[in-house]
């Protein structure tokens, strides 16, 4: 029994999928205070100063904090069948759709948002592993449920839901120094399509 793991975006993806569902979700006044609130940091974290994970949850704060969950379930939905499949990177499919063919467990790690990659990973046989957001009383509180699912907190998440001593086999597959942890549970570790010498 081998355990396949699979970054999402810029993995299977060839585009940031968070940033275009902030903008996909947004509505135009949340986009225009996001805009003029939101450019000084994200200035911050293209000059390296402020890390991704430090950056996400504040824009998913300001994009959902009070929004309906049923409207942003559909939003999310929409976004899931109609968007993500033209992003898709076709060899990296390819890999996923052969690990599910030969009978792998295969799981999606992500610090994307479970609004659209769970209807995703439903439609595509996936576990899913990834940031969650919070509601109370039918409207997102615009928290996160467990923080930002990358660098560690993806190692932190795998173990505690796999005891990877059952797995003959451990497969990661990642693009970013986000990815780091969760490679390094691995027996074959793939950065950007390149297989990594064993650690």
């Amino acid at each position: 029994m081998n355990l396949a793991l699979f970054d999402f975006d810029g993995t299977l993806t060839n585009k940031d999928m968070f940033t275009q569902f902030i903008f996909f979700s947004a509505t135009p006044l949340r986009l225009l205070l996001g805009i003029i609130f939101m450019s000084p940091l994200y200035l911050l974290y293209k000059l390296g100063i402020i890390p991704a994970r430090k950056l996400r949850p504040l824009v998913s704060f300001c994009a959902f904090a009070g929004r309906d969950k049923q409207t942003l379930d559909r939003i999310g939905y929409d976004y899931a069948t109609k968007v993500i499949p033209r992003y898709l990177r076709p060899e990296m499919l390819q890999t996923l759709k052969q690990h599910q063919a030969e009978g792998t467990t295969t799981v999606l790690v992500s610090a994307s948002l479970d609004l659209y990659l769970k209807p995703w990973c439903q439609k595509m046989g996936l576990t899913l592993i990834c940031s969650e957001m919070a509601t109370q009383d039918g409207r997102f509180s615009g928290h996160y449920i467990a923080g930002d699912c990358s660098c560690e907190a993806k190692a932190n998440k795998i173990t505690q839901r796999f005891n990877l001593n059952d797995y003959n086999s451990i497969y990661a597959y990642g693009d970013t120094k986000e990815d780091l942890a969760m490679l390094a549970l691995a027996d074959r570790a793939f950065m950007q399509g390149i297989e990594q010498s064993p650690h």
